[in-house]
């Protein structure tokens, strides 16, 4: 959550539906961040 909240404290929408894709596109932004965080594991030889 506390990432989350720094991409932002409060929704800009107003409406119930563009809220909801708000919340969706900020955790897809969040969900990408930590992927390219995580090492790639390759066998040697």
């Amino acid at each position: 959550m506390n990432r989350l909240k720094l991409l932002g404290q409060r929704l800009a929408a107003r409406d119930s539906d563009r809220q909801t894709a708000e919340r969706q596109i900020r955790i897809a932004i969040l969900n990408r961040s930590t992927a390219l965080g995580i090492p790639v594991t390759r066998p040697v030889g």
